[in-house]
């Protein structure tokens, strides 16, 4: 008995001790996966900067350069969208029947000449009126990426000379490429609703928002369709504006 006991205890002690030792090691197989984990979300935050700053300055369009005459558009940023200020009627388009003075909240802001256009996530959007309402779970999916996206649009007056709006001379045949794409965004029939102020309004739209095609990777794509020079890769507002010069 007292063997037998004995034996009992020494397969008990090989047992726990076994299962200490899986436990071990699968805590340190978790922290070796967590480890590589982190170091790649570490290494990814690393390169994501460095790749929209290659991707900004390899030019598509490479041969482009602007007429001394022709349709003159603006590109206009707040700090993190980017958005092109266009003519309302110009070279054939005339977007006043696309976004008309119905709406908008006040539809005297119709009577401007210029409508500012971008495109973006919907959430995005409609939860940050305002720099203050900016919340990290926001930014987080938007990120991670949406289907649900919204163009922008503003009425307001051709911007006066100062500033950090930029300036761009298009062919007609090149606006009416970008209007093309523009178009192309915008669902028919789709949902639209006023914006923040009296001057603006939303429109439901195309297209699939992520951390790799953002609001200003949109603009970029608007004008390279064009034909216009820009960067390959344009995700944030620097990436746009350093293509095209002042408006003084």
């Amino acid at each position: 008995m007292i063997g037998q006991r004995g034996g009992r205890a020494d397969v008990a002690t090989v047992v726990y001790g076994v299962a200490e030792e899986r436990g071990a090691g699968m805590i340190a197989a978790m922290r070796r996966r967590s480890v590589l984990i982190l170091s790649a979300l570490a290494l990814l935050v690393l390169a994501y900067p460095l790749a929209a700053f290659v991707g900004s300055l390899l030019p598509s369009n490479a041969n482009w350069s602007p007429p001394p005459t022709g349709v003159t558009l603006y590109i206009e940023s707040n700090g993190l969208h980017t958005g092109i200020i266009m003519p309302k009627v110009a070279a054939g388009v005339d977007w006043r029947s696309t976004f008309p003075a119905r709406d908008l909240r006040d539809p005297r802001y119709a009577a401007y000449d210029h409508v500012s256009v971008g495109w973006g996530e919907r959430d995005f959007y409609l939860q940050t009126p305002t720099w203050a309402d900016l919340r990290p779970g926001v930014i987080l999916a938007a990120a991670i990426g949406s289907n649900r996206t919204l163009v922008h649009v503003d009425h307001l007056p051709a911007p006066k000379p100062g500033g950090d709006v930029r300036q761009v001379v298009v062919r007609p045949a090149e606006y009416r490429r970008l209007a093309a794409f523009i178009q192309a965004s915008l669902v028919p029939d789709g949902t639209r609703q006023p914006g923040y102020l009296g001057n603006d309004a939303f429109y439901q739209a195309r297209g699939r928002y992520d951390a790799f095609h953002t609001c200003n990777d949109w603009i970029g794509d608007a004008l390279r369709f064009a034909g216009v020079r820009v960067g390959r890769w344009t995700p944030f507002p620097g990436s746009v504006l350093r293509w095209f010069p002042r408006h003084d």
